[in-house]
């Protein structure tokens, strides 16, 4: 009964949304059209200010992986995470991801081509990739686009959530499917 519940009204949200939307518009005498092509002006102008900084994330992404660095760090720490039950494997997505969603996705990818979506790792990296953000990208995008020179302590925060997410996914994959 839940499942039907939740079958139907996930197909008629987003329709439900864009008439609340409208109707609201319309009782507001919004100009729909003028406000969305505003809108749209921003988002490209915003889209231009952003390509230095998102070339900039890629190339040093990049020159990570292609250089040899990861690899050397996976195999210098492999004897420390193989007695915490963290497989090494997994190791260059929790690197990556606060980085790049991109990479990311692609490492995640490749884990669950080979080792399958139903196995620890599998599942582990899918949990990682869910549980965490892309907070390099986040602050250099969004806080560079603005002029944001003094981030505080939101690198240190975001961080410490994909830490805390992390160790999170570890745990509990290895409780539940170990």
């Amino acid at each position: 009964m839940i499942t039907l519940l939740v079958n139907v009204l996930s197909q008629w949200v987003i329709p439900i949304l864009i008439i609340v939307v409208i109707a609201f518009a319309l009782y507001r005498k919004i100009s729909i059209f003028e406000v969305f092509v505003e809108g749209a002006k921003e988002g490209f102008g915003m889209a231009v200010r952003l390509i230095p900084f998102l070339v900039g994330m890629l190339v040093a992404i990049g020159l990570l992986r292609d250089s040899g660095a990861m690899d050397l760090l996976i195999k210098a720490m492999s004897p420390l995470l193989v007695k915490c039950n963290i497989p090494p494997e997994i190791i260059p997505l929790a690197i990556m991801r606060p980085i790049s969603g991109s990479s990311a996705l692609a490492i995640t990818a490749e884990i669950l081509q080979h080792d399958g979506p139903d196995s620890l790792l599998g599942r582990l990296a899918s949990t990682m990739q869910g549980s965490t953000d892309t907070t390099l990208f986040v602050l250099t995008v969004y806080f560079g686009s603005v002029g944001i020179q003094k981030s505080r302590h939101a690198l240190a925060a975001g961080l410490i959530g994909d830490l805390c997410g992390f160790i999170a996914s570890v745990i509990i994959c290895g409780a539940v499917f170990g």
